[in-house]
């Protein structure tokens, strides 16, 4: 199955018209038929946005791998407070964090702990 077809299963699956999918992550009702058929491909950017939008898993659409949707940030957060049974409040709470962060949050995080850490060999 290629991007596109799993595109199409994805919207027919939520029983979403071309125009009212593409609608929702910034997209003609001409470009998703293009994309849905394979004169277009996916750009990375679509690939994001239908993933955010209708919680599909990034490599289920990307490879065909899995399964099609992601669980929810609660099913996430249930699975921490399981693996994490016995550890402290603060420990769990980090990683629930880390959840609410947006692509754009993360990669600043990431400049920040790069910075920290080149801060620190300096210091020594």
């Amino acid at each position: 199955m290629t991007q596109g077809e799993r595109v199409k299963e994805v919207r027919k699956t939520l029983g979403l018209t071309l125009e009212k999918f593409g609608e929702r992550i910034g997209l003609k009702k001409a470009t998703m038929s293009a994309i849905e058929t394979g004169r277009n491909a996916l750009t990375d950017a679509n690939i994001k946005a239908i993933h955010r939008e209708f919680n599909v898993d990034y490599i289920w659409l990307t490879t065909g791998e899995g399964e099609m949707f992601v669980d929810s940030d609660d099913d996430f957060i249930e699975k921490i407070d399981r693996i994490m049974a016995g550890e402290d409040d603060a420990r769990k709470n980090i990683f629930k964090f880390m959840l609410s962060l947006n692509d754009d949050d993360i990669a600043a995080l990431g400049r920040i702990l790069d910075q920290m850490i080149e801060f620190f060999k300096e210091k020594d």
